[in-house]
């Protein structure tokens, strides 16, 4: 580790926020920019973070405020698409038996609690703010940023999300690829039947689920083949997610009839990506979304960025130097087990996609689960 370290920390979603306020307890000098004026704080609808997400939570010291303002849970439902329950399984905790194996929140909510523990850290941070380049050299990295000041760092992580700038301008070319497949999600009432996630496969849409969130809220999801958005009126978000959704029973019919605000919904595709060889150039290193990102199908997306954050900041706090065989030990620490994660959330996108009927997708999720319980 350099004398008196400065980082740069490109990017505030879970990654980057993560990670500022581990290297800022470890006493390292961080900046970090994010490009959007209100930090994301009023972004989306809900996130199911799954144990190993928690036991990073909890690592940050931020696990009473996730518990208090979430809805933990120990279960999933299989149900048919008219309601029926199929089959109930108990999840494995794999953040360890003191947490539960699953919290469902409102996504500004875990947002905001970041950021909080950001500004608490004591790092600096500017938000609607980008780099507009960066110059390395052995040494560090000199960066320009988009309101005309610059600024000189040993190390800069680019934690700016799927779609990084970043990791274009370092000229790696690996970028994200759609799977075919398309997400409509929405914030609604809970119905007081809900406790844990359940989901129905088959009918109009691939999945049809939904997760609570809190005490009175859940965020429901409907899942299809993905079309293009050009060609979807943004004022009938409503009526399209009610389309579908509406062919759904038990605590459909109640979650469906609040589904009247189009503003209130979100439509996205389900992408792959996994950055190969290495995920640093020089000085500047990739996290997150900006490394990796893959469907939402095991519910891991959040939970691999916030590992990534753990992994990186241990390293860098390790008194080793922050050479290219630290960040290749980074990178060969991450790979295997985001790549598992990756290629099990595509298959069992896949399969539906495919119309297989006997996939053995809880035997698949069992494997993934049971490997996420070891620390990464």
């Amino acid at each position: 580790m350099p004398p008196s370290p400065t980082v740069l920390v490109i990017g505030g979603g879970a990654a980057g926020n993560a990670l500022t306020v581990l290297l800022r307890r470890a006493g390292i000098a961080v900046d970090l920019i994010e490009a959007k004026d209100d930090w994301n704080a009023t972004a989306g609808s809900g996130i199911t973070l799954q144990g190993n997400a928690l036991r990073v939570l909890h690592t940050l010291g931020v696990w009473e405020r996730v518990a208090e303002s979430g809805f933990g849970f120990d279960s999933v439902g299989i149900t048919a698409p008219d309601g029926t329950v199929l089959h109930v399984q108990r999840d494995l905790r794999t953040g360890g038996d003191e947490l539960p194996a699953t919290v469902g929140m409102q996504r500004p909510h875990l947002q905001r609690i970041l950021i909080d523990a950001v500004r608490a850290s004591g790092a600096s941070v500017r938000l609607g703010t980008k780099a507009a380049s960066l110059d390395q050299d052995a040494d560090g990295v000199s960066v320009r940023f988009t309101d005309g000041s610059a600024g000189r760092y040993d190390l800069a992580v680019a934690a700016d999300g799927m779609g990084s700038a970043t990791r274009a301008a370092l000229g790696i070319t690996d970028g994200p690829e759609p799977t075919g497949m398309a997400i409509w999600r929405v914030a609604a009432p809970r119905p007081a039947g809900v406790t844990r996630t359940d989901l129905a496969y088959g009918g109009p849409a691939h999945i049809a689920g939904y997760c609570p969130t809190g005490d009175t809220t859940l965020y429901a999801y409907v899942v299809e083949d993905r079309r293009d958005r050009a060609t979807i009126p943004r004022e009938s978000y409503a009526d399209e997610m009610r389309a579908l959704a509406r062919h759904y029973g038990g605590h459909w019919p109640e979650i469906t009839a609040r589904i009247t605000d189009p503003a209130r919904v979100n439509y996205a595709w389900f992408d792959r990506l996994l950055v190969e060889g290495a995920w640093h150039r020089g000085r500047v290193v990739l996290a997150g979304d900006a490394a990796h990102c893959c469907p939402p199908t095991l519910a891991q997306g959040a939970a691999m960025s916030l590992e990534d954050a753990l992994v990186l900041a241990e390293l860098l706090t390790s008194g080793r130097a922050w050479d290219d065989a630290l960040f290749r030990d980074y990178y060969e620490r991450r790979v295997p087990r985001v790549r598992a994660v990756v290629d099990a959330s595509v298959q069992i996108g896949q399969w539906q996609l495919d119309g297989v009927r006997d996939a053995d997708v809880p035997g698949l999720m069992a494997r993934i689960m049971t490997m996420l319980r070891e620390s990464p």
